[in-house]
């Protein structure tokens, strides 16, 4: 899919926000202790991803009431949803100097998913840190997408092509607004 910036300065898919707090110490320490690891940005890139995937619980696979939206705060409580580990996974990448953005999907609610720009390449890949389950096998692939879900015209169901530098409003109100995630579930957008 070809993702159309919101903004077109790439700067701005480098840049710290409230939610996309990249320069919190948290952040900076989780991704030296990545990049460590990594021999080159691709590795780092894929590390940051099987990290948010798999090392940052889905609240609502784990029955996990906490609402978090912030990068640095789904990092120290380990758990979030997709929006929540989405920024988290944007903040890892954009604190080694990789550009990403969010980008979302229309399905019953709004899925939420992030975008990378990889050095030498011409065009943003989407991944989908959300966290794997039965039925659910997102993977890291920049040649070519593996996301959590694909959508099904069919049903209304719609990829965005829109590439947020910062989270879209609407989703971030729903998270700021929650007061736990079963509230959180009752005001998810259900279109952008």
């Amino acid at each position: 899919m070809e993702l159309i910036q919101n903004t077109p300065d790439i700067s701005a898919y480098l840049a710290v926000g409230e939610a996309i707090d990249h320069d919190h110490p948290r952040v900076r320490a989780t991704a030296a202790a990545l990049a460590a690891e990594a021999p080159d940005a691709y590795a780092y890139a894929e590390a940051a991803f099987l990290f948010v995937r798999d090392a940052i619980t889905h609240s609502a696979d784990a029955d996990d009431p906490r609402v978090t939206w912030r990068a640095s705060d789904v990092l120290a409580q380990r758990t979030g949803i997709c929006y929540a580990k989405a920024h988290a996974l944007v903040a890892l990448l954009r604190a080694e100097g990789i550009p990403a953005g969010l980008c979302y999907q229309k399905l019953d609610t709004v899925h939420g998913l992030i975008a990378v720009r990889l050095p030498g390449e011409d065009r943003w890949a989407r991944q989908d840190p959300r966290g794997n389950k039965p039925g659910v096998d997102a993977q890291f692939r920049p040649d070519r997408e593996q996301l959590a879900f694909t959508v099904r015209p069919e049903c209304n169901e719609v990829d965005y092509p829109v590439l947020f530098a910062e989270p879209h409003p609407a989703v971030l109100q729903c998270l700021r607004e929650a007061a736990d995630r079963s509230h959180l579930w009752q005001t998810l957008p259900t279109h952008l």
